[in-house]
């Protein structure tokens, strides 16, 4: 059961990368995280969306990102979905100090994947990559009052 639902689009800019960062700060600041488990998110955040501007557009301004954030009882789950050129291998594009950029170090996904519970990626040529990342949350203990 879905107990609430974020959704952002914004520009392929790269300024936009904070904004993702302020908004999945502030809803995850409502749960009950860690700041350890939120800077984590936060980064994990932050190189799912610089790889869909940086790599998904090739840092053209005139697309779009949508994020997606899904708090129910159990996890988080953050979508960052593009419709750029798409991953021809994900396979091999998850692989530690993989980058078609020689400029980039190649360990966004490694990132994603360290610091999330669950990461996923499909990908499609020329129709875009959805990084799905899922943090799980520890139940609520009930108060005591």
């Amino acid at each position: 059961m879905t107990k609430n639902f974020v959704k952002l689009v914004f520009s392929s800019l790269p300024e936009n990368v904070s904004s993702a960062r302020l908004l999945v700060a502030s809803v995850g600041s409502q749960l009950d995280l860690s700041l350890n488990d939120l800077e984590e998110i936060k980064v994990a955040v932050s190189e799912a969306v610089s790889n869909a501007i940086i790599h998904g557009y090739n840092n053209a301004p005139d697309n779009f990102v949508h994020l997606e954030m899904e708090i129910t009882l159990n996890q988080l789950k953050v979508l960052v979905i593009d419709q750029g050129c798409g991953i021809p291998d994900v396979k091999q594009a998850m692989q530690p100090a993989f980058s078609t950029d020689p400029e980039r170090m190649g360990l966004g996904f490694v990132f994603m994947q360290s610091f999330m519970d669950e990461l996923r990626v499909t990908s499609e040529i020329n129709k875009g990559t959805t990084v799905t990342m899922v943090k799980y949350l520890s139940p609520t203990a009930p108060s005591s009052h």
